[in-house]
């Protein structure tokens, strides 16, 4: 089973747009958002998913009611930092900020996923593998990408839009 990985999308369709494709292409069978989505109306955009989406609010998600209804109209789950799911027996915590893993972050946990630095980044962490798979925003020409994790392997790539 494989699952897309984004987050820190502010509300740039255009990148939103591509994202999709790409993970619809991809075949993934959920996507996590880490948070930053900043305006309904990249939900709507997100709505185009042939994949569930799953994510956290982040920091810059101050339209929280609009992105309630939006999340609920689409039948996506967003909540509050953290998140845990548990798909294809591997326990998985997001979060937005990566200092939050400092509260969150148990053995138990399989895969650790953030976002809000905008910086890739793939590392272990006693025993739990951490990935934020950086800029997806479109703020850094041919430097954006989204992350596909393997849930069997715990492959985590990327993939460069």
């Amino acid at each position: 089973m494989r699952i897309g990985v984004v987050g820190d999308t502010h509300n740039n369709l255009r990148s939103v747009r591509r994202i999709v494709e790409i993970f619809n292409a991809e075949g993934v069978s959920y996507v996590i958002h880490t948070g930053d989505i900043t305006q309904s109306k990249v939900l709507d955009t997100f709505s185009a998913l042939e994949a569930t989406l799953h994510g956290v609010y982040g920091n810059n998600d101050l339209e929280r009611e609009a992105l309630e209804a939006a999340a609920t109209r689409h039948r996506m789950r967003i909540v509050d930092s953290p998140l845990e799911v548990d798909w294809h027996g591997r326990r998985i915590l997001v979060v937005h900020d990566p200092l939050e893993l400092d509260l969150h972050l148990r053995p138990h946990h399989a895969l650790a996923i953030h976002g809000h630095t905008h910086l890739h980044r793939l590392e272990e962490i006693a025993g739990t593998l951490v990935f934020n798979p950086g800029e997806c925003a479109g703020m850094r020409p041919r430097l954006n990408s989204v992350g596909i994790v393997d849930l069997t392997t715990l492959e985590c790539g990327l993939r460069k839009f």
